[in-house]
């Protein structure tokens, strides 16, 4: 069951406020206006007798012919006097309670709208933009200190997030020159051969081999997912060309896989960095090699449409789950984790692909593709140098 709002738990308790209060005072007039419209008719019909004496009596002229008829109609119109006024009483009061349920409304409303603020903001942060999600001084005191607070959090987080890309560009920097060293001694190894090795000593130099192979790999993406900030997003990208030498570096892979690989892409260009979005389309094309059935087909397009600019690739593989489309973009993330061995990769190619896609101010969205398999669309702003 959905929660009340803040703003419609204060206008419930001032409606009901104000309903009591009318409640009451409705109640309490009510008696009263019938308490006097009583005694005027006791003091009327006691007119007739002769013991009514004094100054304070009330006096009424008629005749004694007519007295009995006169004090019918007088108490009929009493009695009807009595139910106009309850019925206009409690009209009155329900208006009042509708009105005030309204103005509360309207006034918490406006009342809210600093906290409704701050919960849009808070919406927005990411661990990319907290410089740009600070939130100004407020003038309400209780708003303002929450400000302050909230603001001094994600000095915190900020602090905290440039310490760990500083970490991990560091370790990723200092684990380079090491597996290039070990790469380089294997390679020299297995150039020269050695005859007298068993089975045993060619498979664990093969595992090491492999091993090597892959934490090169993974220090390679690391190293370009840390410096994705510091590059610069001002070239004039030709989408066209630059699908087409992703497809070309790509095309021996897909040959060994057995998958067709093709390219609709329109006179379209942007601005950005040419060699992100390089690899933007080189990871999503990789992935959808590799995650394809044998003779599947890879379809990269490229559109404009107003002032967007859309790129999606397309496979015909066995999809992926919906509840798992959003989980994809973690680093180390596998949909079939029973096939990353076969497939290798080290699990950083889509998470790469969303932070290029976040540096470069668009979203990236997964759909299911009519002809089967998946569907990676990303949609860029286009913006002038």
């Amino acid at each position: 069951m959905r929660r009340m709002s803040l703003q419609w738990r204060i206008t419930c308790i001032t409606a009901l406020c104000i309903v009591v209060i009318c409640g009451c005072l409705t109640m309490f007039v009510y008696q009263n206006g019938v308490y006097y419209i009583d005694s005027l008719q006791d003091a009327v019909e006691s007119q007739g007798d002769d013991d009514v004496n004094g100054s304070d009596a009330i006096y009424i002229s008629i005749p004694d012919d007519k007295w009995d008829e006169f004090t019918n109609e007088f108490s009929v119109q009493v009695y009807n006097n009595k139910a106009d006024y309850k019925r206009n009483s409690l009209i009155i009061s329900v208006l009042l309670a509708l009105l005030g349920g309204v103005a509360a409304y309207f006034i918490s409303g406006h009342a809210l709208r600093p906290i409704r603020e701050f919960s849009d903001k808070i919406e927005e942060v990411q661990a990319q933009n907290l410089s740009d999600s600070r939130i100004e001084e407020n003038n309400v005191k209780e708003l303002n200190q929450l400000s302050i607070s909230y603001n001094k959090m994600l000095e915190r987080l900020s602090d905290a997030f440039e310490i760990q890309r500083q970490f991990t560009a560091n370790a990723a920097h200092e684990l380079r020159t090491p597996l290039a060293l070990m790469q380089v001694q294997l390679d020299l190894y297995n150039s020269t051969g050695h005859p007298g090795n068993d089975e045993d000593t060619l498979q664990t130099i093969r595992m090491i081999t492999e091993q090597n192979d892959k934490l090169s790999r993974m220090v390679k993406a690391l190293l370009d997912m840390s410096e994705l900030e510091t590059l610069g997003r001002d070239d004039r990208i030709i989408m066209d060309a630059i699908v087409e030498e992703a497809l070309a570096d790509l095309e021996p892979l897909a040959q060994k896989n057995k998958i067709k690989l093709s390219g609709k892409c329109g006179d379209v260009t942007m601005t950005g960095s040419d060699i992100l979005i390089y690899r933007l389309v080189y990871n999503l094309v990789e992935n959808a090699i590799k995650y394809n059935h044998e003779g599947g087909l890879v379809t990269v397009t490229v559109y404009q449409k107003e002032k967007r600019i859309y790129l999606s690739v397309e496979d015909t593989g066995s999809g992926i789950p919906e509840e798992l489309r959003e989980r994809v973009f973690d680093p180390f993330f596998r949909v079939d984790k029973s096939r990353s061995r076969e497939l290798g990769g080290v699990g950083l190619g889509l998470a790469l692909v969303r932070e290029i896609v976040r540096v470069h101010d668009g979203s990236i969205t997964i759909r299911s593709n009519p002809a089967g398999g998946t569907v990676f669309e990303v949609v860029f702003a286009q913006r002038s140098i």
